[in-house]
């Protein structure tokens, strides 16, 4: 799986039922949302994306539309592993609607996933193998119950040569995100879509370069972690021989 996604999106109702209704966002009230969703921040134009494409946009570089009823937000700024802890203003904006995050990154298969309604948070979910469950909060969802029951549990093909290890938690995160967000947003990222599914591919979203005045200099940055890669030493570079194992490789 290799899938990623920062996306929030707010709803007066059901979200996937809304983005199917959706036509062409209109550009000045999207622009609006935005200044209003990241007041205070640095705001200017910039190549746009597809929903099926955008959730994981760029860093620095968000992806929105607004509709009537529905608007959409994909950030990598909204990643984050205490989806209870999503700054204050943007939940605020959820008065009188529904909000939904969801976020995964592949590479770690860590999922995390909220819904509030009305400001009041209903569910989070936020969990890896790694770091176990971060955050669970309220009552699983409907679309949850399965893998909680045993019924999904995580299918692991272990490395040539090592041993199958029991996997760190009761299913896999990945094929809870898809769910998660088919059954909140209506499309998914890998996997077989549903003639039900909304076409993501087909809503376009604007693009804008934000950046918050306030943040550490991006320059910065990039020497700390040059320096950190720099102390990092020689890279040791490893295949696999016939017989499963590892030998090291002399030079890149």
């Amino acid at each position: 799986m290799g899938a990623k996604t920062g996306l929030l999106v707010y709803a007066d109702g059901d979200v996937p039922a809304l983005l199917l209704q959706v036509g062409a966002a209109d550009w000045e009230q999207t622009s609006r949302m935005v200044r209003r969703l990241y007041a205070g921040c640095e705001i200017e134009g910039a190549r746009g994306s597809v929903l099926g494409e955008g959730v994981y946009p760029p860093e620095g570089t968000t992806y929105a539309a607004s509709w009537p009823g529905v608007e959409v937000i994909c950030d990598r700024r909204v990643m984050i592993d205490f989806p209870s802890r999503l700054p204050e203003h943007l939940v605020a904006a959820s008065a009188g609607r529904r909000l939904v995050l969801h976020a995964m990154h592949s590479v770690v298969d860590w999922l995390a996933f909220a819904v509030w309604e009305d400001g009041r948070l209903i569910r989070s979910l936020s969990l890896s193998p790694d770091d176990g469950i971060i955050e669970n909060i309220g009552e699983p969802l409907s679309f949850e119950l399965p893998y909680w029951a045993g019924d999904r549990p995580a299918d692991i093909i272990p490395w040539p040569g090592e041993e199958e290890e029991p996997y760190a938690l009761p299913f896999h995160p990945l094929e809870l995100g898809e769910d998660a967000l088919r059954s909140l947003c209506g499309f998914i990222q890998e996997g077989l879509p549903e003639p039900a599914d909304v076409d993501a591919d087909s809503i376009e979203l604007h693009g804008f370069r934000i950046s918050d005045p306030h943040a550490p200099d991006p320059a910065e940055k990039e020497a700390a972690l040059r320096q950190a890669t720099e102390r990092m030493g020689t890279p040791r570079i490893y295949t696999l021989a016939p017989d499963g194992s590892l030998i090291e490789r002399d030079g890149l």
